[in-house]
């Protein structure tokens, strides 16, 4: 046999199971616990534009300084998030506090 062919046939075999790879993209949104009202909003409207278009979306609480000793705020803020986006998305993973920041994955309907 032919060591070009196979090599030929070897690259063709791999770029079609590429082909048919399914890549996951996800987009992130950074909040922090004291955002205004207005700037929250066109975040969220920015998160539903993203799962409809098929996105996953990585949602970050980030706090800084003394925003730790208030988490309370961070968690009532999530909650929100999670309320105005459930008709777009389900929540896929909840990673805990890790240093500064919680993570939330959705995961479009």
């Amino acid at each position: 046999m032919d060591f070009g062919k196979f090599k030929y046939e070897e690259k063709k075999k791999a770029q079609q199971s590429k082909k048919k790879q399914q890549t996951i993209k996800v987009k992130e949104l950074r909040v922090r616990p004291n955002i205004g009202e207005h700037d929250l909003d066109n975040k969220l409207k920015m998160g539903k534009k993203f799962l409809s278009e098929g996105y996953k979306l990585k949602l970050t609480l980030m706090y800084r300084g003394r925003e730790m000793s208030r988490q309370d705020l961070g968690q009532e803020l999530m909650q929100r998030v999670l309320s105005s986006l459930s008709e777009h998305a389900e929540l896929e993973k909840d990673s805990p506090l890790t240093g500064r920041k919680k993570s939330i994955i959705l995961a479009p309907k």
